[in-house]
């Protein structure tokens, strides 16, 4: 049910054997992700949750949802990216059939992350899923 994007995310996590490569390649995709426009960096698209500082700004266009997102930590914009991959381009009513929990342990996150990125990136899955079902 993953995006293709995803899908290329998992097959380069494949190629990569060792976690600190791995690490560094989801950083490397956050650098590549514009930045967030200051002017969306209000409280409405804040994300409780993060130990850093999280903003995502969905959108609903045709039924189709997208999101833009930022944060101040490195390793959180790579995994905004990731979740970019994931949920961008799926059709709302998609949206929260996502197993994100078993699409994420595909890249063996959940084994390598903290407690509070978990959190953080919980914060974020469920944002984006109550978005997706408000605009559905």
């Amino acid at each position: 049910m993953a995006q293709e994007a995803f899908e290329d995310i998992v097959e380069t996590f494949e190629f990569l054997e060792d976690w600190e490569d791995r690490y560094r390649h989801v950083i490397d995709m956050g650098k590549a992700m514009d930045p967030l426009d200051d002017a969306l960096k209000v409280p409405a698209t804040k994300v409780d949750g993060c130990a850093s500082q999280v903003w995502l700004h969905p959108k609903a266009a045709d039924g189709v949802f997208t999101f833009e997102g930022d944060s101040d930590a490195m390793i959180v914009r790579g995994l905004i990216a990731v979740l970019k991959g994931l949920y961008s381009g799926l059709p709302l009513a998609e949206v929260g059939k996502v197993d994100a929990v078993a699409e994420l342990g595909r890249l063996g996150l959940n084994e390598h992350l903290s407690s509070q990125r978990s959190n953080g990136v919980r914060a974020m899955v469920e944002r984006i899923r109550n978005v997706a079902a408000s605009a559905a």
